[in-house]
């Protein structure tokens, strides 16, 4: 909040003390100014000592003087304000605000009666009279706005003060609280479509329309904003969004990698537009696998991402795709970066090396999991696969009928075990445990179907 310094003029208090008196004779003349001067000096004195008793006997002894005094009353106001007495304090920055309703000092007396006893709508029809003789009041109006939750009001006076004079930290911190509430976003997405039209080389306003859409997923429209940013300002981190996509969507790889690097690096952009830049170059290097060093490069840009575990996700892609060689590598690198016991990433990565053949790092990755999830049956599984197809059968069969024991409404993971139980009995020569397994994994095909 602001607070007003008074500067005393004395010649412009007592300057006019003739016009005053004019029908006075001289000697009494002579004799009320010095009185009334002594008595000011006096109170000035007392206050400045913090005697505000005292000086309001000699305040009110200079409005008996001189009772038309603007002044006195609003020294008069600033004392009873610094007893705490605030009904006296009101009625006397009131009463100067009558004898001098020109004045903003006097006016700012009543708003710090108001302020002080959170008589906000005073306040605020008080801060309105102050905004006419000083329009840079308005930030104290928009703070009492939001302290009575008027956020459209609040709104509506950030936006003109920033046009005005510019933005400032508070303000951005107001509006940042508001826009924190979704029903503010389209009154603001259309202030900053007219301030994009009213100013197009502010790039603060194309970065603030671009978070808004992409808060709301509208990622498309985000997009169209870069592309008209990196019209106006083609130095803009912000721009390099939309040459991104047109590089790659003209094949000029080399310029499109160096503006994703911009984009990915950027502690300017959004997430959701780094994510989605990533995904389109994954995309691209599917088809141009030549460029998979780049994505390598790109995807580090992305380990302390807490949001999206982008290693695990660029494996599922692979995998998606059949490309397990691929998967392996992503999946095993996001292991490596995060948590080595995750759950998900290790069976994804159990599953893409059965498909791969790649069957002793299956089976030693499958061991090592059940150690740390001893009830987790799938982990016993991949296990007794892998040792199957090593051919070690004893080990496959330990680990098999140990792991059968957790598997639980499961019927396909039940036959999965029956199936691998019965080629360990046959790879130990027992062809009628073989042939039993088999069955019951019939079986219980059969009651799946």
């Amino acid at each position: 909040m602001k607070k007003g310094v008074l500067v005393i003029l004395f010649s412009v208090f007592f300057g006019n003390t003739m016009s005053v008196v004019a029908q006075t004779e001289p000697e009494d003349i002579a004799m009320v100014t010095d009185e009334y001067k002594d008595s000011f000096f006096e109170s000035l004195k007392q206050k400045g000592i913090e005697n505000y008793d005292k000086a309001i006997v000699s305040l009110q002894k200079c409005i008996k003087l001189k009772p038309n005094d603007a002044v006195a009353y609003f020294e008069l106001g600033k004392n009873y304000l610094a007893l705490k007495d605030y009904k006296n304090a009101q009625d006397s920055f009131e009463k100067a605000t009558q004898l001098d309703p020109k004045n903003k000092w006097f006016w700012l007396g009543i708003y710090d009666v108001s302020f002080e006893t959170k008589n906000y709508n005073l306040a605020i029809e008080t801060i309105q009279r102050i905004i006419l003789f000083d329009e840079e009041y308005k930030d104290d109006l928009i703070s009492i706005y939001m302290i009575t939750n008027q956020y459209d009001k609040a709104l509506v006076a950030i936006n003109e003060m920033n046009d005005k004079f510019g933005k400032s930290s508070d303000r951005e911190i107001y509006k940042n609280q508001i826009m924190s509430q979704g029903k503010y976003q389209n009154a603001e997405i259309g202030n900053l479509i007219d301030q994009i039209k009213k100013n197009p080389k502010e790039e603060s306003n194309y970065v603030n329309l671009i978070f808004l859409y992409s808060k709301g997923e509208e990622t498309d429209k985000a997009i169209d904003v870069a592309k008209q940013l990196a019209k106006e300002i083609p130095t803009s981190d912000w721009a390099q969004v939309s040459l991104f996509k047109g590089y790659l969507d003209a094949n000029q790889a080399d310029k499109a990698i160096k503006a994703m690097n911009v984009i990915l690096s950027s502690a300017k952009i959004d997430s959701k537009i780094k994510h989605r830049t990533l995904n389109e170059f994954l995309i691209y290097v599917n088809k141009n696998p030549q460029y998979a060093p780049d994505l390598e490069k790109a995807i580090s840009y992305f380990d302390n991402d807490k949001e999206i575990d982008v290693a695990k996700e660029i494996g599922k892609f692979y995998h998606s795709k059949n490309q397990f060689e691929n998967a392996i590598k992503y999946y095993e690198k996001d292991l490596k970066s995060n948590s080595d016991t995750d759950r998900e990433t290790n069976l994804l990565l159990l599953e893409a090396y059965t498909q791969a053949k790649q069957f002793e790092p299956m089976t030693k990755r499958a061991m090592y999991m059940i150690e740390v999830y001893p009830s987790q049956p799938q982990f016993y599984y991949y296990a007794g696969l892998g040792n199957n197809q090593l051919k070690q059968f004893k080990n496959a069969k330990t680990v098999l009928e140990m792991g059968l024991d957790y598997v639980v409404d499961d019927i396909k993971l039940e036959s999965n075990f029956n199936i691998q139980l019965g080629e360990a009995y046959n790879g130990l020569g027992d062809a009628k445990k073989k042939e039993e397994y088999f069955l019951k994994a019939n079986e219980l095909l059969k009651k799946k179907k």
